[in-house]
């Protein structure tokens, strides 16, 4: 799983990549986290306002810090459909 924060590095951005790092260690899941502070890298994504939440190249969020609780959530519900489409 890659999970990458879209953002300039601003106080929002940080705090979204904490709360990813513990949601990660919450469920017990490994993910390469990467930070995107590129302009033209985070507008193809079609984010408009920083931070952005990609996962596996799907943006999930835009314009907010998640909290690590509804970050788990995501990952549990991208995990429940990755196992329905592996069986």
């Amino acid at each position: 799983m890659i999970i990458k924060i879209l953002g300039s590095g601003c106080k929002k951005c940080v705090a979204l990549a904490e709360n990813t790092k513990t949601a990660l260690q919450s469920a017990a899941l490994d993910a390469d986290i990467e930070k995107v502070t590129d302009i033209v890298a985070i507008a193809s994504y079609g984010i408009m306002s920083t931070p952005g939440l990609v996962i596996d190249e799907k943006v999930v969020s835009s314009g907010r810090v998640l909290s690590a609780s509804e970050i788990g959530a995501l990952l549990k519900s991208i995990l429940d459909i990755q196992s329905k489409n592996d069986d």
